[in-house]
């Protein structure tokens, strides 16, 4: 019988066109950096102006406003009331200076001179009054605030404090702050803000409720920050909403490497390299480079013998372009599609992105040394191999950024990692404990593993232990993780079931994905919930990176595992994995074709038909042209119009 056990941390393409907006969007958009009284701010116009663009390429009438005085404020608030009152969906997105005063918030015109609490009505912009207005729209109001830098005003008395205060109880309203309430955020070390920067990362994901993206957001900003801010939003919306509701075909990683083997780009092959250095076609795209040929044993790249995109290119092309903002694609849809139907959009896009890779310190630390677990949309991850390659530039990049942001530990966390590289351990664990000191997360749950296999220190569980529960306090997905499966296996610790559960649950709730799949895991032996509970955390575990979900989706489908049997799902579910992982299912399906039922294997049969893959008899069993077309589906044949589910 196939088992699943817990994991520990550590085409061609037919697809939808892009969804049209039938609703009736409105946003107002203020970035104010030019203060002229106070400390002026690095990013707040580039969020805004990006923001912009994104929020117009998704169907809203974008009302922007930069660097406005407390006039200018009011003039486009005034300008939103008239617009917004019979928009469906009403967005206000705030980036500047922000704070409260006794529970009241404010936002900051560039023009404010605030010398005493009195100046504060004639000189700030009451955000309640702007709330009390969009409280008499009619449709959903999204409410975006990156405005919770340091209070700029030497006069902290009398209840002026920084951040801003929670506000919230009118429905239909979602309020979605860059760092929890009274709490500062920090104004990013890039062009854009951390909570900014996460959010049009993510905001063109398709197929994904708001209050995921905010998971997702939450997620960035808590690696990037290492912990230290952490996004928080209130909702009272009375229904779901998707910035972008078209379907989701597959992973990002999926679909580049679709594209770039099919049409053969060198280019692209290098791209996907470094986006994702530790990705699932990494062998492949390595043997490609190198020679051409592929990886033996039908694991790597199969030829074509007219290589290209057979259809729906563009659309697909754009919408990977669209949702990475990464410049070398879009000036790769723009060079190939100079007369498309986005080329415009395609154009303003890469005028707000930098000419070249951000070359601040802090940028480059993150290229370098951001550990796998800590990867967000803009950052890839190192493998430790890679690392140690570029280790000295890594400490020198580490060591910069520490010293000009020494409000962010992470940066000596990265540097402890560097260090580590190098082989000088007594360093790295001394940058790891002060990083640990000052709150960063991924130190805590390094400095943990440290002492958990005494390398570089005495081996000391109980040390371990206590660091990963002060590291899942603070949120670490990682150590929620770890820590369960240690409770679960009495590895060193007393079992604790319950606690094992309750803190998978928690992680889960906060989006990750590898602890979803462990739910499915205990799931499926009874251990909590249901079997169509374990079949729905697989599930939602695949589809956000996890893609052991849908060899274990399809295991439960294939038997009639607790729930009622479906070998046409499961076939589906097959077809993704083979797409997505890294070359585990496609060794299985054609190495050992016997462990899953002769239906499933018929329902693959079909659709690889369908894609035009598969020629043969319908009959269920495996052979050479089943583990060709397989093969072929992989590399560049993705169909996913074909699947079913």
């Amino acid at each position: 019988m196939r088992t699943f056990s817990l994991v520990f941390a550590a085409i061609f393409l037919f697809v939808a066109p892009g969804a049209g907006w039938a609703e009736n969007r409105v946003a107002l958009v203020i970035g104010n950096s030019s203060y002229r009284h106070v400390a002026a701010l690095k990013n707040p116009t580039n969020d805004a102006s990006d923001v912009s663009v994104a929020l117009e390429s998704l169907g809203f009438d974008v009302i922007l406003g930069i660097d406005q005085s407390r006039q200018e404020m009011l003039d486009r608030v005034a300008e939103f009331e008239d617009r917004g009152a019979d928009a469906e969906v009403a967005l206000l997105f705030f980036a500047g200076h922000g704070f409260q005063v006794d529970g009241r918030n404010f936002l900051i015109p560039v023009d404010s001179r605030i010398a005493r609490r009195g100046d504060i009505s004639d000189q700030t912009i009451a955000l309640d009054e702007i709330l009390e207005r969009m409280e008499s729209f009619r449709g959903l109001k999204l409410v975006f605030l990156d405005a919770c830098r340091d209070n700029p005003f030497e006069d902290r008395s009398d209840g002026i404090g920084d951040g801003l205060a929670r506000v919230g109880s009118a429905a239909d309203f979602l309020f979605a702050y860059a760092t929890q309430p009274d709490n500062v955020a920090y104004d990013g070390t890039g062009r854009n803000s951390f909570f900014t920067e996460a959010l049009l990362s993510h905001i063109h994901f398709p197929d994904q409720d708001v209050s995921d993206l905010m998971i997702n957001v939450r997620k960035d900003v808590l690696a990037a920050t290492g912990g230290k801010q952490i996004p928080w939003e209130n909702s009272s919306l009375t229904r779901q909403f998707q910035f972008d509701s078209s379907p989701a075909i597959a992973s990002d990683e999926t679909i580049l490497w679709q594209i770039a083997v099919a049409t053969e780009d060198p280019s692209l092959m290098n791209f996907y390299m470094r986006k994702y250095p530790d990705g699932a076609h990494v062998d492949a795209v390595m043997s490609y480079l190198s020679d051409g040929s592929g990886v033996p044993g039908g694991s790597g790249v199969t030829r074509n013998t007219q290589p290209g995109i057979s259809q729906d290119t563009e659309e697909i092309f754009w919408r990977l372009a669209q949702r990475s903002r990464a410049r070398p694609l879009l000036e790769q849809y723009i060079e190939r599609f100079p007369d498309g139907s986005y080329a415009e959009e395609a154009s303003r896009l890469v005028a707000t992105l930098p000419q070249a890779d951000d070359a601040s310190m802090g940028a480059l630390c993150e290229r370098l040394a951001t550990h796998p677990r800590d990867r967000t949309a803009k950052t890839s991850g190192v493998p430790f191999a890679r690392l140690q390659e570029n280790a000295i530039a890594a400490i020198q990049a580490c060591s910069a950024a520490a010293s000009e942001s020494p409000d962010l530990p992470h940066y000596l966390a990265l540097l402890a990692r560097a260090t580590a590289a190098t082989g000088d351990l007594d360093r790295a664990v001394t940058l790891y404990r002060q990083a640990t000191e000052r709150g960063d997360l991924r130190a805590m749950v390094s400095l943990a593993f440290l002492y958990e296999t005494g390398t570089g220190v005495d081996q000391d569980p109980a040390r371990a232990l206590a660091l990963y529960q002060q590291a899942a306090a603070g949120g670490s997905h990682d150590a929620m993780i770890n820590l369960a499966v240690s409770l679960f296996e009495g590895d060193g610790i007393t079992q604790d079931p319950d606690q094992a559960i309750d803190l998978l649950q928690r992680a889960a709730s906060e989006g990750s994905a590898k602890a979803t799949y462990n739910l499915g895991v205990l799931g499926q032996d009874g251990l909590v919930g249901t079997p169509g509970d374990a079949l729905r955390n697989f599930l939602w575990a695949a589809r956000y990176g996890e893609y052991l979900g849908y060899r274990s989706a399809a295991i439960m489908l294939d038997e009639g595992r607790g729930v009622p049997p479906d070998q046409e799902w499961a076939a589906d579910l097959l077809l993704r994995g083979v797409a997505s992982d890294a070359g585990e299912l496609l060794g299985e399906l054609t190495g050992r074709p016997g462990d899953w039922s002769q239906e499933t294997i018929a329902w693959l049969q079909r659709r690889l038909g369908e894609a035009g893959h598969y020629s043969a008899e319908i009959d269920g069993l495996s052979g050479p042209a089943f583990d060709a077309a397989l093969t072929l589906w992989r590399n560049g044949g993705f169909s996913p119009a074909v699947l079913r589910h």
